[in-house]
């Protein structure tokens, strides 16, 4: 029995970054750093133009010196609150009631809470207090395949249900001045913050992705790669670190995945925007040019990379240009240490 993925609705928060500002700003911090213009010339380079803040890029909790406390507290609540708007606007956009969800599953890395971002949502949305839930809280960019991997197992599992799946990320939250390496510099330009909610159904609610069985998804583990990214927590706020190896981490996971897909064509792919060598690498490894990846670039290029929430987003701009019915897809997302998600599907008109 398929799984058909509905269009996704995707909210911006109202802080529009150009990658000058955040050029301006580490010049304004940073201006000893040793490699300053290695560094400038670097994020120049990321194809990012703009994404979007919950807070100004001067926000304390931003580029200025608030603790953990309140970055923790700053990037929940409006991931929550991004949340909540995407997950309301899909559910008007496919006319379902909120009564009629059976299952909410969200994914979110930045911030801190308890409850979590799913109970939350239960209370604002008005779901149903029996709605199964699942809560992703450490996926980061694989968070959103990873959401829709869970989605399709529940509705294969249970026939009839009606899944929200809901992805918020404010990676703003990791843009941290004490951070000095070049790594750090480059995603203080790379990140941006949105939410996105599409829901995974039986039966087909409009057109989009269907995921023939729990078959067409994928999911690994690359042994000894816990630290090629990661997440660190001090009382400065919150930390993203990677290794060198990270570079091409892709590299090392595309021959697993080739072997999954086999011998099928793939005709289009949603991939998580990483970086632009990640788009290209996993692209020419699937036998797809910069055209049918080019909602993954554009998204890169307008919005910065959204974590979990980039695939959905990805989706979401698939609808306006869609590949023809019966064309076989697929979405693919890497995240920390080195994990990679991912489901295969046919497209539905």
């Amino acid at each position: 029995m398929p799984a058909y993925i509905a269009r996704p609705s995707t909210v911006f928060p109202a802080h529009k970054v150009t990658t000058a500002e955040i050029s301006d700003d580490i010049r304004t911090h940073h201006p000893d750093h040793p490699r300053l213009p290695a560094i400038l010339r670097i994020i120049g380079n990321t194809g990012v133009n703009t994404r979007h803040f919950t807070r100004p890029l001067d926000a304390p909790t931003v580029s200025g010196d608030a603790g953990i406390g309140d970055r923790a507290t700053a990037a929940f609540t409006d991931a929550l609150d991004l949340a909540e708007q995407a997950a309301l606007r899909t559910l008007a956009t496919h006319g379902v009631a909120v009564t009629d969800v059976d299952a909410v599953i969200t994914t979110h890395s930045t911030g801190w809470g308890v409850p979590g971002l799913d109970i939350h949502l239960v209370d604002r949305l008005g779901l149903r207090p029996n709605v199964r839930r699942i809560a992703l809280t450490t996926m980061a960019c694989a968070g959103g395949t990873q959401a829709l991997i869970r989605a399709v197992d529940m509705v294969t599992g249970r026939p009839g249900a009606t899944v929200l799946v809901v992805a918020a990320e404010v990676i703003s939250a990791v843009y941290n001045h004490q951070d000095t390496a070049v790594e750090h510099m480059i995603y203080k330009a790379l990140f941006g913050d949105s939410a996105a909610a599409t829901l995974v159904t039986g039966q087909p609610i409009g057109p989009g992705l269907a995921v023939d069985t729990p078959a067409d998804t994928y999911e690994h583990v690359l042994p000894d790669s816990l630290t090629r990214y990661r997440g660190r927590v001090d009382h400065t706020g919150f930390h993203f670190d990677s290794t060198k190896e990270a570079l091409t981490a892709a590299d090392d996971v595309l021959p697993g995945l080739l072997d999954w897909l086999g011998p099928r064509i793939v005709d289009f792919a949603v991939i998580h925007p990483g970086s632009h060598r990640i788009i290209t690498d996993t692209a020419t490894a699937l036998g797809l040019d910069a055209h049918d990846t080019r909602h993954s670039t554009d998204t890169l290029t307008d919005e910065g990379n959204l974590g979990g929430v980039s695939v959905l987003r990805i989706l979401e701009r698939t609808h306006t240009a869609p590949p023809p019915a019966g064309a076989t897809g697929v979405t693919v997302a890497y995240g920390p240490g080195f994990t990679t998600a991912a489901l295969r599907g046919t497209w539905t008109a």
